[in-house]
């Protein structure tokens, strides 16, 4: 891990260029895909709608948000894909669906808008109540469920991480609105102690770099533990010059996952590493301010052909994490509830709530 410069990562008319070309993406009901034309997932979406909150896009991260409340269907799911305003794949991913929690903190990091946080608090309960309900007895959350209403009995790894993080942003907007929703912190405290414990209970895709970092990102795994984690396999995975790989067998650098594990590498102390990654992925910023997804170092080509608004949302994110701004402290989790031991799981259960108003 070597250390960074100290000079700027992206100057702020080069944030506003990157943030104006995802909302030229943006459809006229509000919804964002990857690229022109191409589909809209939970996800990518909400993760757009907060690199545009940071960069000072409010109009068109209101607009994000309005479709995510639009969209949410009766049970508090979302369909996995849409375009042009109809649904493409009609099953349920817990961890998109859970995402809104985490979005919907960091948008009350930025704003400070108590009214945002009660408008919203339907759209997030509802959500994670449905993800909650595809909890395994191991504490792993399986994956999706069908239109039909049948979990896929499959959990990920890189999937439960997010989702446990979204569900500790949860859990903080619980508290800020005075709510107390039933089984959210059991459900955390297990699903923490199955991350960061139990890696049988997860499909093996050690092959892809997600799986490496996303328990750190998610908080199962911090401080030396974490730093520990990311050097374990540093060498399969980060390319000296050109960023992180996809998976570990490809000759495959990609933009977002480079931004993750950065964000990663922050949040346990290496920020000169992280800086120099966020540097390296530089080269895939196109003339208009927009990101290549990924780089063929072999082949010495961008594949795939596009420029992904999701890839330009994870590098404004990092940016803004190793800047110190409401990213980090959205990830950091520092204003969250603290974890305390939950029966069964030794000592790294469930939340105590946070004592703080919402002022």
């Amino acid at each position: 891990m070597r250390p960074a410069e100290s000079t700027p990562l992206l100057a702020p008319a080069a944030i506003a260029e990157t943030a104006d070309t995802i909302a030229a993406v943006q459809e006229p009901d509000g919804a964002i895909p990857w690229y022109p034309g191409g589909h809209t997932d939970p996800w990518d979406h909400l993760e757009c709608a907060m690199a545009l909150r940071i960069a000072g896009r409010a109009d068109a991260a209101d607009a994000a948000w309005d479709w995510i409340r639009r969209t949410q269907r009766a049970d508090g799911s979302w369909a996995t894909s849409y375009v042009a305003g109809q649904i493409k794949d009609d099953f349920a991913d817990s961890n998109q669906c859970a995402y809104v929690a985490t979005a919907a903190w960091h948008t009350w990091l930025a704003t400070g808008d108590r009214a945002f946080l009660h408008r919203m608090w339907p759209v997030v309960r509802g959500a994670l109540d449905f993800v909650v309900a595809l909890q395994a007895t191991g504490g792993q959350i399986w994956w999706a469920r069908s239109a039909s209403g049948a979990a896929y009995p499959e959990a990920l790894l890189t999937g439960c991480s997010s989702t446990l993080h979204s569900l500790r942003c949860g859990l903080g907007i619980a508290a800020l609105v005075g709510e107390t929703p039933p089984g959210w912190e059991a459900a955390a405290g297990a699903l923490r102690h199955a991350v960061g414990n139990h890696p049988e209970r997860f499909a093996d895709k050690r092959r892809w770099s997600m799986d490496w970092y996303y328990p750190v990102i998610g908080g199962a795994v911090r401080g030396s533990a974490g730093r520990a984690r990311l050097r374990s396999r540093w060498d399969d995975f980060v390319v000296e010059g050109l960023g992180a790989r996809c998976v570990a067998d490809q000759p495959w650098v990609t933009g977002a996952e480079t931004c993750e594990l950065a964000i990663a590498l922050h949040l346990v102390g290496e920020s000169g590493a992280a800086a120099t990654l966020v540097r390296d992925v530089q080269r895939l910023r196109h003339v208009d301010g927009s990101y290549w997804t990924g780089w063929q170092f072999a082949e010495r080509v961008y594949w795939p052909q596009e420029q992904s608004t999701w890839t330009a949302a994870a590098v404004l994110l990092a940016v803004d994490t190793l800047a110190g701004g409401v990213t980090e402290a959205a990830f950091r989790g520092d204003d969250l509830p603290a974890w305390r031991p939950a029966p069964g799981h030794g000592s790294d259960g469930a939340f105590e709530d946070p004592q703080r108003s919402c002022a």
